[in-house]
């Protein structure tokens, strides 16, 4: 782990890894400290803002202190939020052929296993999943569509997403939920929020 000041209130600490990232993100959350104003992970990186009146060499001495286990998918310590989907997606198809497998084993595996949520970005609301089954690895689309649907659920690279809001994207589409992503009336807004673990349940097509 390298630490590195960001600016005179934070401290970004650089990762190996996603993995690492999630595990010194979940480490940061556990320890509930103080010190700590606010948390954000990213791919490999996490940025430790220091809570107001609180001296940055505070936050770089929690974080040399931590020492951060790999998360356990099946640890039902954490939150967990079941995201029903309708597999009915544009590139459900597409994605069969690029892993080889059937649209019915596409849909088994994406059920099948526990994702938990790395980081947030892209938009409010939008979470970037990671899970245990690396057949469904698999690239964007060539071309990004201009228009992609509120709910729309997808693949790109190693992660799994589902948008909250119409907005161009080039991720593979599996399907759709009805859920909402992204409410300012709900307390905290966002569903899929870092640390959060999430099961996708067929809704039927």
């Amino acid at each position: 782990m390298r630490l590195l000041p960001y600016g005179d209130r934070a401290v970004l600490a650089e990762l190996a890894d996603g993995e690492e990232a999630m595990a010194l993100a979940a480490a940061v959350r556990e320890a509930a400290a103080p010190c700590v104003g606010a948390l954000v992970p990213a791919a490999r990186t996490v940025l430790v803002v220091a809570a107001d009146g609180t001296a940055v060499e505070e936050v770089t001495r929690l974080l040399g202190s931590l020492r951060p286990v790999p998360l356990d998918p099946a640890d039902e310590g954490a939150e967990l939020v079941e995201v029903p989907v309708r597999y009915d997606g544009e590139d459900l198809e597409d994605v069969a052929r690029l892993t080889g497998l059937s649209v019915a084993e596409v849909v088994a595996a994406h059920t099948g296993q526990t994702w938990r949520v790395a980081f947030g970005g892209f938009a409010p609301g939008f979470g970037y999943l990671v899970g245990e089954d690396e057949r469904l690895h698999v690239p964007r689309r060539e071309e990004s569509r201009t228009r992609v649907p509120a709910g729309a659920v997808g693949l790109a690279g190693e992660y799994a997403g589902v948008y909250p809001r119409e907005s161009p994207g080039g991720w593979q589409l599996l399907g759709h939920t009805d859920l909402a992503l992204w409410d300012l009336d709900r307390d905290p807004p966002a569903l899929l929020r870092p640390g959060v673990r999430v099961r996708f349940v067929e809704a039927g097509r």
